[in-house]
């Protein structure tokens, strides 16, 4: 029997609940929202919405082989991001 789910994209996760999957607080997501650090999201009829693929692949740019990996992506803090850091300069 076919799977009736199949083909339908991933659930959508509120904001408490992309918080806990990144094991992150609430407040850092949104702070992440606002400064445009953060993953990916959807706006749909006033409710914020992340895909499980958006913060996966948000939190992927992190990975690394060591403290030293030269290919390793930068995920930055919550916070307004400097020219340097935008790529600005």
């Amino acid at each position: 029997m076919a799977n009736p789910l199949a083909g339908l994209p991933p659930r959508l996760l509120r904001t408490q609940e992309a918080a806990r999957f990144l094991g992150i607080s609430i407040r850092t997501l949104e702070k992440h929202r606002t400064y445009g650090t953060g993953p990916t999201y959807r706006k749909i009829g006033g409710r914020v919405l992340y895909t499980i693929r958006d913060l996966e692949a948000w939190s992927d740019i992190g990975t690394r082989k060591s403290t030293r990996d030269p290919n390793a992506g930068t995920v930055f803090p919550a916070r307004p991001l400097t020219p340097q850091e935008r790529g600005e300069c």
